[in-house]
């Protein structure tokens, strides 16, 4: 990472999968430095990782559904890319980070909250809490939200310890929101209804 060339599609080449160097139960943060694999700061970006995962499956069920929400699939494309560049950076020490080193910016929260903005402007009032639910792609945005927050909750246990940029708390705050707002705009976005929580239907009345 020394000469910055982080948009180089030649700069990083995965040969072989299996490395054989976890077999000890640690791993190498990008400065090299050997870590044991359950510390907070892997499990910071191993759960980006796994929200990522997610994130995929909610774009590729917006891709194959109906015509009316799958601009959103090009937004959550979008989501995918920052979360790569925010877990590049957690996987990383603060002296060690590049200056070129993709990372989640102030100028990603602001996207995020502009994209929330617009897709919020044209939702019903919500005089209730809703359930996740109503179509395939509501749920699986639910999911990448409540994912979200568990990275979130990480990422501030990281920070008691070590240093995590603020950028990147700001980011995954924002972002667990902008799955809510998702999750209603595509109900919406194709005539749906959104599930509702009624107290008293636990109860069978």
């Amino acid at each position: 990472m020394t000469d910055g060339t982080f948009d180089d599609p030649k700069r990083v080449a995965i040969n072989r999968v299996y490395t054989r160097t976890g077999d000890d139960g640690g791993t190498r943060l990008v400065g090299g430095q050997q870590v044991p694999k359950d510390s907070s700061r892997i499990a910071a970006y191993g759960e980006v990782d796994e929200l990522n995962a997610f994130v995929g499956v909610a774009r590729d069920t917006l891709e194959r559904g109906e015509e009316a929400a799958r601009d959103l699939a090009n937004t959550l494309e979008r989501v995918q890319h920052q979360l790569f560049n925010l877990g590049s950076i957690l996987a990383t020490l603060p002296e060690d980070v590049h200056p070129r080193q993709p990372r989640v910016t102030d100028a990603d929260v602001a996207w995020l909250e502009a994209e929330m903005d617009r897709r919020n402007a044209g939702l019903p009032v919500l005089r209730s809490f809703v359930l996740p639910g109503g179509s395939r792609a509501n749920a699986e945005l639910h999911v990448c939200r409540t994912v979200c927050r568990r990275v979130e909750r990480t990422a501030v246990a990281l920070s008691r310890s070590e240093h995590v940029d603020a950028e990147t708390i700001r980011y995954l705050n924002r972002l667990s929101d902008a799955f809510f707002v998702w999750s209603r705009w595509v109900i919406a976005a194709v005539g749906g209804e959104e599930s509702l929580w009624r107290p008293n239907a636990a109860t069978g009345e």
